[in-house]
C-alpha cells in the first residue's frame, strides 16, 4: 500500500501543474513506466486500467494565475497536498518522485521518501506519472478547442517555436504562466477570453439527447428541486450523463435504463468499474469548472419501459 506520487506540467509556458497521487494495493497492472517512455495511445489504455483497478487515484491542479501568485516551487506543494487529499484508502509509505518532499510540512512528511526516477522504478509511482499526464493532456486539448490559434493540442502548452509564434501573433492568454521569464512582457496583455464548458451550456445539451431516459430522468429531478447545470457533458477520457445541483450538493448521475424488473435495481446497474469512471469523470467536472471545497456525490437514476418512465434515484456516495 504505497502512495505513489508524481508531476506534470513543471516546465510549460502554459496550462497547469498537475499532481498525481495514486495507491495501486495489490493490483498488478502490466506496462506501467514513466509515462513519457509511452505513446498517448498506450497511456490511454494504461490510464483507463489504474482509474478501474487502483485501490485510489488523486489528482492535484494548480493553474497559471495560481503558479503567477504563489511562484512554482509553492504551487508543486499545493498540487501535491490537493492530490493526496483526494485518496481515502489507507497506505503505510508515500514515495514521491525526484528529490523533494512536498509533503514536509505536513503530518505526512515524516512517511515520505524522495527518489530520482521512481516514475520508472515504483509501479505506483509510475501510474501517478500516467493518470496526471492523461489529465493535462486531454485539458489542453480542451484548450485548444477554445483558444485554436495556439496550437495547445500538439505541444500542450510547452515553449516550442510554434507556441512562441503563436503568442508574438496573437498575444497570450489566461492560460499563459506569466511570472515565467519568456512571458513576463506579456503582464497587462492578458486576452479576457476564458475557458467555457468543454462541450456546451444546458441549452445545447438539451437539444439532441436521444435518449428519452435521461429526459425523464432529467424532468424528474427538476420535479424534485433539482437545476440540471449539464448533460451527456464528456471528454475523450469520460462521460456523465446529467449534473445536478441542490442547496450546496452536486450529484453526478449516471442514467440507466431497466427494461424488466428482474434485471436488479440501480446500485445493480453500477459496477465497482462503473464507479471509478463516475469518480474519475467527476473530479474532471469539478477541475474544468473551477470547483473546491464541493460537496459531490455520485447517484444513479433508472427508467422502466413501455412507456418509458422515472423507476428510482440512489445516491451512491
Amino acid at each position: 500500500m504505497i502512495l505513489g506520487i508524481d508531476e506534470v506540467g513543471r516546465g510549460p509556458w502554459a496550462g497547469p501543474l498537475v499532481v498525481g497521487a495514486v495507491v495501486l494495493g495489490e493490483e498488478k497492472i502490466e506496462g506501467l513506466t514513466d509515462s513519457k517512455k509511452l505513446t498517448a495511445k498506450r497511456r490511454e489504455a494504461l490510464n483507463q486500467e489504474i482509474i478501474e483497478k487502483a485501490a485510489g487515484v488523486g489528482l492535484g491542479w494548480v493553474y497559471a494565475y495560481e503558479i503567477d501568485e504563489i511562484g512554482l516551487s509553492a504551487a508543486l506543494v499545493e498540487a501535491t497536498k490537493r492530490a493526496v487529499s483526494q485518496v481515502k484508502v489507507p497506505y503505510h509509505e508515500i514515495i514521491i518522485d525526484g528529490t523533494i518532499n512536498f509533503l514536509k510540512d505536513t503530518g505526512k512528511g515524516s512517511y515520505v521518501t524522495t527518489m530520482k526516477k521512481a516514475d520508472l522504478l515504483i509501479s505506483s509511482v509510475s501510474a501517478a506519472s500516467i493518470v496526471a499526464k492523461v489529465a493535462r493532456d486531454e485539458y489542453m486539448r480542451l484548450q485548444s478547442e477554445v483558444y485554436s490559434e495556439y496550437g495547445f493540442d500538439s505541444h500542450v502548452g510547452y515553449g516550442t517555436a510554434a507556441h512562441k509564434a503563436a503568442i508574438e501573433r496573437h498575444g497570450i492568454t489566461p492560460l499563459h504562466r506569466l511570472s515565467f521569464s519568456p512571458l513576463q512582457k506579456y503582464v497587462g496583455t492578458r486576452s479576457s477570453r476564458i475557458l467555457e464548458d468543454s462541450q456546451s451550456s444546458t441549452a445545447d445539451t438539451t437539444r439532441d439527447i436521444g435518449d428519452s431516459g435521461e429526459n425523464v430522468v432529467a424532468k424528474e429531478l427538476v420535479r424534485r428541486g433539482f437545476e440540471i447545470i449539464a448533460r451527456n457533458w464528456k471528454t475523450k477520457l469520460c462521460e456523465i450523463d446529467i449534473v445536478a445541483r441542490k442547496d450546496d450538493a452536486i450529484y453526478f448521475v449516471e442514467v440507466k435504463h431497466r427494461k424488466t424488473a428482474d434485471q436488479g435495481g440501480g446500485v445493480a446497474a453500477v459496477t465497482s468499474k462503473k464507479l471509478r469512471q463516475m469518480e474519475f469523470a467527476a473530479r474532471l467536472y469539478l477541475h474544468f469548472e473551477h470547483l473546491y471545497d464541493i460537496d459531490a456525490r455520485i447517484a444513479v437514476a433508472t427508467t422502466n419501459s413501455n412507456p418509458v418512465a422515472f423507476e428510482s434515484f440512489l445516491v451512491l456516495e
